[in-house]
């Protein structure tokens, strides 16, 4: 692919069967800070090969997609020194022409994963509709009804609106799968009180569901949905106060667009004491994990013979 940069060990692991799971970089660049971010990724690609299989971190550098950055190239996009573009399907001529760095959302990762034959992505939480206005949409939802991916979530981000969102979903003909729960969980916090498509038990059931569903050449993802480990996820009043407040906040600054997420999700980190990025980091390791038991599920499923 012209260019479009993957490393060795994806391009192998691809050329032999073997699992590989995409993993995104926006939260490296714009969603934790420094060093927390750093030892995020390190952490996210040792889940990954401990599980036997193949992490590929996906991001820009100087114009340049990566599927499978390497350590110094993760420590260079994660450096608060360096200029760093968040990146969305609006962003890729810009960041191309331009020669820029990039850390890709959902929908940028899974457009580059795609191009690299890639079928399965983990992340923290997709974006949405956004509260107060049905037009503020993110750009994650169309790209979800038109790439055959399993995208491994725990839902959305509860800063958004999680209802609307998941109407979204419904229309756009992206099935909801819950894996070992029966509803929509809310990013921080186990469950949004909104239903899924179907609860799984196993990857199995995973990897059979996304065999029939592309089957019928429909392009839509499977969207996994995992709650956050109760160790550290949060639940109640407070969180659903500190997201209001901070909400409230960013109205009140002014602030909007591609600077929203990252200044709501600082925001509420701020007002519980740091309790949202502990559950933030360990609800994207879980998912890690679940991806590559899918992965690997799902590479056995394609051996088989039907």
């Amino acid at each position: 692919m012209q260019g479009i940069q993957i490393s060795k060990p994806v391009q192998q692991a691809m050329e032999q069967g073997q699992p590989v799971v995409a993993l995104e970089t926006a939260v490296l660049t714009h969603g934790l800070p420094h060093p927390q971010n750093i030892q995020l990724s390190h952490d996210l690609e040792t889940t990954a090969r401990a599980a036997g299989v193949t992490p590929a971190t996906i991001g820009i550098i100087q114009g340049t997609p990566i599927i499978g950055l390497t350590q110094q190239e993760i420590e260079f996009l994660g450096n608060p020194a360096t200029d760093v573009r968040k990146i969305s399907k609006r962003d890729f001529g810009i960041a191309l022409s331009r020669q820029l760095n990039g850390g890709t959302t959902v929908c940028a990762t899974m457009i580059l994963a795609k191009l690299a034959n890639i079928q399965v992505f983990a992340t923290g939480g997709i974006g949405g509709v956004h509260r107060g206005t049905n037009f503020d949409i993110s750009a994650d939802l169309p790209q979800l009804a038109n790439t055959p991916m399993i995208v491994v979530c725990a839902g959305a981000k509860s800063i958004l609106d999680l209802p609307n969102t998941r109407e979204y979903l419904e229309t756009a003909g992206v099935p909801v799968i819950g894996y070992q729960t029966d509803t929509f969980p809310a990013f921080f916090s186990p469950s949004s009180g909104l239903p899924v498509d179907m609860s799984v038990d196993t990857e199995e059931e995973v990897a059979n569901i996304a065999r029939h569903h592309w089957s019928l050449g429909l392009q839509s993802s499977i969207l996994l949905v995992v709650p956050p480990p109760s160790s550290t996820a949060l639940q109640g009043r407070a969180i659903e106060d500190a997201i209001d407040q901070a909400i409230n906040e960013a109205a009140a600054e002014g602030i909007h667009g591609a600077a929203t997420t990252p200044y709501l999700l600082s925001r509420v980190n701020q007002l519980t004491d740091g309790l949202s990025m502990r559950a933030n980091l360990d609800l994207l390791k879980n998912n890690t994990k679940v991806a590559s038991l899918v992965a690997i599920a799902l590479s056995k499923d394609k051996q088989r013979t039907y």
